[in-house]
């Protein structure tokens, strides 16, 4: 069926100029510099004040740190929202988080445990720094936009909810990729680009862009060689395996495990990591089961030759491969070995 072309007529343009002209008068604004102390004081004072639609006080203690990291590492900051109200305040649009970071931090509330990069802080407050770095942090300027008083109420509110709403956050497996730029990591997307890996693990174009097959390759061998010490946080237990390895790590081996465990399923497993021949998708903790379990099996037998697959539908490993608690130690090691002990059967 041909796809009827709508025609839009001069009259529909007027329209549409005349409405983005009206509704750009709505959103009239500047950019003004203003240093720390300076904002801390008048959050305080009630200069800056936090409106009902905004949300409450949520940033965990990790993003708190790093944001403050970021303002000692001289990072840029990205611009904050307020906007001038008739009575001479400025309601907070976006920003009430790192506003509020800052103000705990300078008041001493809060502790740097663990800083990303400037480890020699951990444990410092503010009060610890030097006298130069504290003068510094002080008077960092920080750019904020600065909504004209004529912008209503439903405007500033659409403005919070676009700048909240509109981002995609980060993958960890993207963000590894930008952190990690070392010959481990050089060899992980070695691993994912093999053609076979690519057959037994179907993803969607929005996951492979999002390096899905690297976060796969990634937990195949932090899980094969740790399985046993991971907890529950995967993604510090991704990171960490990462730095460990990141300069020495034995390719010959780890290369020759991973393509011996693709042949072994491309060869056993009927639709390789998927749940079906035709899937487009490859759930994680599936490929987890089946590619882990293999090659701890392999480990122990590398001419195994299974004397059935009737396992693969029973409620044994339809259990063990659910979603359910898949960021658990106990469910991780639960289905690796599942895998693993079900294919070493006399």
């Amino acid at each position: 069926m041909v796809k009827k072309i709508v025609e839009i007529t001069e009259e529909q343009k007027k329209i549409a100029e005349a409405q983005i002209k009206a509704q750009q008068k709505e959103t009239k604004y500047d950019l003004r510099d203003f240093t720390i102390d300076y904002i801390i004081k008048q959050f305080q004072d009630g200069l800056f004040f936090i409106p009902e639609y905004q949300r409450k006080f949520i940033w965990p203690e990790k993003h708190r740190i790093d944001f403050i990291e970021s303002i000692l590492l001289g990072l840029p900051i990205p611009m904050m929202f307020v906007a001038d109200l008739d009575d001479g305040r400025l309601e907070i649009v976006d920003g009430a988080q790192r506003i509020q970071t800052l103000e705990q931090f300078c008041n001493n509330d809060l502790t740097l445990k663990k800083p990303k990069i400037l480890d020699s802080l951990a444990g410092f407050k503010y009060k610890n720094l030097s006298i130069s770095q504290k003068r510094k942090f002080d008077t960092k300027a920080l750019r904020l936009v600065v909504l004209e008083d004529s912008t209503s109420v439903e405007r500033r509110q659409e403005i919070f909810h676009r700048i909240n709403t509109s981002s995609v956050k980060a993958r960890d497996s993207e963000i590894r990729r930008g952190d990690f730029n070392s010959p481990f990591m050089k060899f992980i997307i070695k691993c994912s680009s093999n053609e076979l890996f690519k057959k037994l693990c179907p993803a969607s174009e929005a996951t492979i862009k999002r390096r899905e097959r690297e976060e796969l390759v990634l937990r195949f061998f932090a899980y094969s060689n740790s399985y046993k010490t991971f907890k529950h946080d995967v993604g510090k237990f991704l990171d960490s395996y990462l730095v460990q390895n990141k300069e020495d790590f034995d390719h010959d081996v780890m290369f020759t495990e991973f393509t011996r465990t693709m042949n072994f399923v491309s060869k056993h497993f009927p639709s390789g990591f998927a749940k079906t021949k035709n899937a487009k998708t490859t759930p994680r903790v599936r490929f987890e089961a089946i590619a882990i379990g293999v090659n701890l099996a392999l480990r122990e037998n590398k001419y195994l030759v299974p004397k059935s697959m009737d396992w693969l539908d029973s409620e044994g490993f339809i259990n063990q491969t659910t979603t359910h608690a898949s960021n658990s130690g106990p469910k991780l090691k639960g289905r690796v070995e599942f895998v693993r002990d079900q294919l070493l059967k006399e």
